[in-house]
Formats: C-alpha cells, structure tokens, sequence
C-alpha cells in the first residue's frame, strides 16, 4: 500500500500538468479566435436587443467572414465581412455548394431543389474571392452562408447590389464593412414557412459602413417579390429600421451619439448612389 503511494501521486502530478496545459491552451485559443473575430467585423459582433428563443445563434468563423448561425432558423442571421479596393479581380471557377458539418440540421445542395428558391448567397462568392482568395471562395459555397431567396431577387436586384458594393463603394472609399442577413415574418405563420428545415425569409437587409473617423453607412431591405429592374435606392432604410425588423444591435461597441448619427436616418450624401442604382448586373 505504501509503495503505491508516489505512483498515485506521479499520476495525480501529471493529471494536473495535463490540466494546466489545457487551461492555458484553451485560453491562449479564445484570446486568440477573439481577436480574429474583432478583426472581422467593425464595432462589435451584432448583439440582441430581445429575448426571444429564435434569436439564439452561434457564431462561425470562415476566410475573411463572419456568420451568426440560427441551428432553429437553419439560416445565417448576420454575416460580417470587409471588403476592400481591389485592382485584379481575377477569380477562380464557380465552385459546388456543400453541407457544413458546423450545422445541426443536414443541409446539403439539393436541399432547395423543387422549392421555387435559389441558394442565396449572403457573403457573395465574387467580392469574397476578390477580396480574400480561393479558399474564402469555396467556403462561401458552404450551406450555412445560404438563404432562400426567389430568382428575381438573387439573380437579379441582390446581385446588382453586391455587385456595386465591391465594384464602386469599395473602391471609392478603400475598405467598406458589410453586414448582411434575412428578415422573418414577425407571424407564428412565418416559422413553419420552410424549405425542408430551412425557414424561408421574407426580405433580407444589407448594411454598408466605411469605418472611419466620420462613419457614414447605407441600409437596404429588399423583399422577396421584387421583378429584379428596380432601381437600389427605392429599397434604402435606415439601420434602425433593419434593427427593429431583425431584433438586432448592430455596431454595439459604437458611442451613443455616433450610432445615433449614423443608425437614426438615412444619408446618402457622398455615396453616388444615384449613378448606380439603375446599372445592369454583371452577367
């Protein structure tokens, strides 16, 4: 019995050594993915202003995104990116989409099939590519960066839109952040309105900030049953609006007479808007 003595206490010894290494590990890894994720999104990760069960979320790290993932939407709430100006946009072949395995529910490629919906993308696969490479590329044709959207809007008017927000916002200003996400009917109705698991949104909002000393931003909502032709400006909003709709808090870290100034009304002023709203898509 005296003899088991020191072995007991060399594994108790080593039991704590491996103890201690992953605190210190675990710390060093949260320290660390916090300050990549500030990295990411411009004036705090978009909080809840309600208490409501379906705005519980996750947040995943992808190559230069951001996405709040809703395991009881099965959608992506919020997603952050920045984007900056980019000289060559040379981007590589249009990948597959796939499942995420970071997901609860299996959302795979041919989950919308049949549905009357495209994978809408949030964090887009060109001013992604663009902007952060092939990897990022691909992984924006993961599942959970995906929305119902209907043809005329993704193919078109969503498009158009994210198609002016690298090809002209950012390269005006130098770096813009994008936060970006879909809008659900305040109906117990809207719930069970769903693409196999996936809840089918009823407009989605797009916020663009230039994060500067003097932050100015724009906010769109464009709903599902657009044509596609309309002009961009006919679906500004002010970041208030998006925030009452979506019962989130954006831009938390920012002081109160600044998020005021920016998030109270709209202000167009400096953007150009007017020259872009009415351009044809890309492709």
């Amino acid at each position: 019995m005296i003899g088991a003595l020191p072995f007991v206490r060399r594994q108790v010894r080593n039991l704590g050594v491996s103890l201690a290494f992953v605190v210190v590990a675990s710390g060093l890894w949260y320290w660390q993915e916090r300050d990549v994720r500030e990295r990411l999104v411009w004036m705090g990760i978009p909080d809840w202003t309600i208490d409501d069960p379906l705005a519980i979320s996750r947040v995943l790290r992808n190559d230069g995104v951001l996405i709040g993932w809703s395991d009881l939407r099965v959608n992506p709430l919020w997603v952050s990116y920045q984007l900056h100006a980019v000289d060559d946009a040379r981007i590589g072949e249009r990948p597959d989409f796939h499942r995420d395995w970071r997901t609860l529910w299996p959302i795979t490629a041919d989950s919308y099939f049949g549905s009357g919906y495209d994978r809408g993308h949030m964090a887009p696969n060109y001013a992604i590519a663009a902007s952060y490479g092939r990897e990022a590329q691909r992984q924006t044709f993961l599942m959970s960066n995906v929305s119902p959207q209907r043809p005329d809007l993704n193919r078109r008017l969503w498009q158009r839109l994210e198609e002016v927000v690298i090809d002209h916002f950012a390269t005006r200003f130098g770096t813009v952040q994008v936060i970006t996400g879909p809008i659900f009917d305040e109906g117990i109705g809207g719930v069970f309105h769903r693409v196999g698991f996936v809840e089918v949104p009823e407009a989605f909002y797009k916020i663009v900030v230039v994060p500067s000393r003097e932050p100015r931003a724009l906010a769109f909502i464009m709903p599902q049953n657009v044509a596609g032709n309309e002009p961009l400006d006919r679906y500004l909003a002010s970041i208030d609006e998006v925030e009452a709709r979506t019962g989130l808090d954006f831009f938390p870290h920012l002081p109160g007479p600044v998020e005021h100034r920016l998030e109270s009304s709209v202000k167009t002023a400096g953007w150009r808007l007017s020259q872009v709203a009415r351009l044809p898509s890309r492709y």
